[in-house]
């Protein structure tokens, strides 16, 4: 699998768990808006990884 694709699905995974993130908080309790949110901006670090360091 090349850089590229990977990249993709990373970003699609992120977006995913940010629009989760914003829902969860407003419905739900600030911890699990936390811990979706830390999950998101690690996906994202990855991916800017990917982009910037291969």
């Amino acid at each position: 699998m090349n850089t590229d694709k990977i990249r993709n699905i990373l970003n699609i995974i992120f977006m995913i768990l940010a629009v989760a993130a914003v829902i969860l908080y407003f419905t739900s309790t600030f911890t699990n808006f936390i811990y979706v949110c830390a999950a998101a901006i690690c996906i994202k670090l990855i991916e800017f990884f990917l982009r910037f360091m291969l």
